[in-house]
């Protein structure tokens, strides 16, 4: 049946079933969620709008917003149980990226190494930069796999791009709203009015991106629902964030 007609079934029939592919999605998950939090979280790009001129946005919107396309896909396919394992997986890789850094900057350098300083500029984020990126990536990527989950009850499983935009409303903006105040409110170089600006600029391009992506989304959702042949709905769930259990 992996390549027939899905098949609507309870979350909790999943148990004990062989997946095909949901290591597989696990894993893109937390690499992108890595990548973009080392790469992306604590620089400020800008762009010259028409009309308006320099603009200031997180680098991190170029591919941070992938683990919420994704996790939308774990969500719609897998159901809410298996995307709160991923989410405990990802929030404990990142506590581990953060130890990691904690030590490597903190070693003493070798007199004959030069980078110490480029290494602590890039890797030495300050604590309060890594609760808030943690917290805010926790809060905001439960949040969206409620919302999308409880919508595909909702909706008896129609209008997908409805599921995906709207719980990327509530997920992203709780995400921007953690993060930037609990991580650059009164830190030097940072203003409140730039605060505000990049959250709000944050949450719109994050929610723009994930409306462009929507069709990509369409496609990945409709193959991993042939090739597991369900379509997962999560009718006797228990939602709590607070379990690993599928």
């Amino acid at each position: 049946m992996g390549d027939g007609t899905p098949r609507r079934l309870d979350a909790g029939a999943l148990h004990g079933r062989p997946l095909k592919h949901f290591d597989l999605v696990l894993a893109a998950f937390v690499t992108i969620l890595l990548l973009s939090n080392v790469l992306g979280a604590g620089k400020v790009a800008e762009v010259h709008l028409p009309l308006i001129g320099a603009w200031p946005f997180g680098a991190g919107i170029l591919f941070f917003p992938l683990s919420y396309v994704i996790g939308d896909v774990l969500t719609e396919v897998y159901g809410f149980a298996r995307a709160r394992r991923c989410i405990w997986v990802g929030t404990a890789a990142l506590l581990f990226m953060a130890m990691m850094a904690l030590v490597v900057v903190a070693l003493p350098p070798s007199p004959k190494w030069g980078g110490q300083a480029a290494y602590e500029q890039i890797f030495g984020q300050v604590p309060r930069i890594v609760i808030a990126s943690i917290l805010a990536f926790w809060a905001g990527e439960f949040v969206n796999s409620w919302v999308l989950a409880r919508m595909k009850l909702w909706t008896d499983g129609r209008h997908l791009w409805g599921r995906t935009i709207g719980s990327t409303v509530a997920g992203q903006g709780i995400d921007s709203l953690i993060f930037y105040p609990l991580a650059f409110w009164g830190a030097a170089g940072w203003s409140n009015d730039l605060v505000l600006q990049v959250l709000a600029t944050q949450w719109l391009l994050k929610v723009g991106w994930e409306a462009l992506l929507t069709p990509v989304t369409y496609a990945v959702v409709g193959w991993l629902k042939r090739r597991e042949g369900v379509d997962v709905f999560d009718e006797r769930t228990d939602f709590t964030p607070f379990s690993a259990q599928v």
